[in-house]
């Protein structure tokens, strides 16, 4: 080696070496591994699209505040599964007991992916189809898949938004439509609907005043212009909310996303008032500790959890993608989560304690049923007068007086007692018939608020909640088409809107 060689000077040199690795390392540029014979995606770097992407970085649109932010992750990941289908998981799958497997996957495997899709659209600062194709191109595709499930899930999504509209509207009327059954003329005599009598005022309204279903499948039925136009109010809503980005819908938000606590709030202390709702939270929140054993129940609340956060459709990427990179995304999904979990719980508690008074109704009017046609067997002489206990009082008969005659009558008539068609009539029975998705919304709970003083203002407060709670979540869904469809093709927003 030639003596004048920077290393043979080095090594003749009297001074001390004093650099290590991680010195020279630090001094050195970072890799870029797009433009380096590394990248092994298969990539061409472009310089002027490198450019243009940094541009459009430096000039994408922000959210106004950190709380416009969180109301709109909030609003987003709460909605109308919270309020009908978590409580009817709770109920099938044990009750309180059905918390435990839900809060563990919750922090197990929901609060991670979470975080992960915030963290990516905030770093990246792309929706979904900019954000895979940025991880990987060859996985772009998976972008456009969410785009996809986006655009299915808001055409369902706003046809339910479209009901609650219309149960708004015919709430500002007393007594409310759904809570007696039509009169119908059959000649000169007015008599009730028979289809109605059969099943329920509320049941009846929901299927042939709503829906106006057909009689079968071969029957087309026509077009059902009052729900078309609620459909059309619907779409114009989440439309006018979308149209200028998080500029406007950020603004939505704060009474989209506030506006539905209130309201619970307001029917849980209501409820609470009620005869029986004690009896309803009770039997919601008795744990049954064996269905913990049940990897059905697991599997059901990992479900709840990927179904409640939204995860893998687009919207938690296109939101968190307007912040900036230095945001702390950890407390973020962390608050997100829990104020899902504990807005599952709070609207559990509401369902349950409209649901126990319910269920107390229901029976009362199944003990006076059952003790006229008592009344009707002791006076033909099918029963004798001897199998009624002496403190019995038909005229304040309680269910508990009805429940002891019916044991002693289950006991003597033991072989002919079904032939008498008497109902056991017990409070459990009600509490534990299941209902879920509009079933437990438009039926269940609408003929509990029936009941309800000033009915109307419930109802109206009712479906104002369950609009709110589906125009948030709407606004994520249609961001996970609009934002990374803007970003990848450089459409104008409003008209693509």
């Amino acid at each position: 080696m030639p003596k004048n060689s920077k290393v043979t000077q080095r090594e003749h040199s009297s001074e001390h070496v004093t650099e290590s690795v991680a010195d020279l390392l630090a001094h050195q540029e970072p890799v870029d591994y797009k433009r380096s014979v590394l990248n092994v995606t298969g990539e061409t770097w472009d310089k002027q699209k490198e450019g243009d992407e940094d541009l459009d970085a430096e000039n994408r649109p922000a959210w106004n505040s950190k709380l416009q932010y969180i109301l709109a992750q909030i609003g987003y990941s709460v909605g109308l599964g919270n309020v009908w289908r978590f409580p009817y998981l709770c109920q099938k799958n044990g009750g309180g007991a059905y918390l435990v497997p839900y809060l563990v996957l919750l922090i197990i495997i929901g609060l991670p992916l979470f975080f992960l899709e915030l963290a990516v659209g905030q770093r990246i600062r792309r929706g979904s189809i900019g954000v895979w194709n940025y991880i990987c191109p060859r996985l772009g595709g998976i972008g456009y898949a969410s785009c996809l499930v986006c655009f299915f899930v808001g055409l369902y999504y706003n046809v339910i938004i479209g009901w609650s509209i219309f149960y708004f509207f015919k709430s500002f009327q007393y007594p409310l439509p759904w809570s007696e059954c039509p009169i119908v003329k059959n000649g000169s005599v007015a008599v009730v609907e028979t289809e109605c009598e059969r099943s329920s005022a509320t049941t009846y309204f929901w299927y042939r005043e709503t829906l106006d279903i057909s009689n079968s499948i071969s029957e087309s039925g026509g077009l059902n212009w009052k729900m078309t136009l609620c459909l059309l109010v619907a779409w114009s809503l989440v439309g006018l909310a979308m149209i200028k980005g998080i500029q406007s819908s950020g603004k939505v938000m704060y009474f989209s996303s506030l506006f539905p606590y209130l309201v619970l709030v307001c029917f849980l202390v209501r409820g609470l008032l009620l005869r029986g709702a004690v009896d309803g939270i009770m039997h919601m929140f008795t744990p049954k500790l064996d269905k913990m054993l049940d990897p059905q129940v697991w599997r059901e609340a990992a479900t709840q959890v990927f179904f409640a956060l939204g995860l893998g459709f687009g919207g938690v990427i296109a939101f968190s993608s307007y912040n900036k990179q230095d945001n702390n995304c950890h407390f973020d999904a962390t608050l997100v989560s829990f104020i899902n979990f504990f807005t599952s719980v709070l609207a559990t508690l509401v369902v349950f304690a409209v649901l126990g008074f319910k269920a107390n109704i229901m029976n009362e009017k199944c003990v006076v049923e059952n003790a006229e046609k008592i009344l009707g067997y002791l006076n033909t002489n099918v029963l004798s007068h001897d199998l009624i206990p002496p403190h019995v009082n038909f005229s304040h008969l309680t269910a508990k007086d009805y429940n002891e005659m019916y044991r002693v009558i289950m006991t003597v008539k033991e072989g002919h007692f079904k032939e008498l068609g008497l109902d056991a009539c017990l409070l459990e029975d009600e509490l534990n018939k299941s209902v879920q998705g509009t079933g437990l919304a438009f039926i269940a709970f609408t003929e509990a608020m029936t009941h309800f003083p000033a009915s109307p203002f419930w109802s109206v407060m009712f479906f104002l909640m369950l609009i709110n709670l589906g125009l948030g979540s709407m606004i994520g869904t249609m961001s996970g088409i609009t934002t990374p469809i803007i970003d990848t093709f450089k459409v104008r927003k409003e008209m693509f809107t």
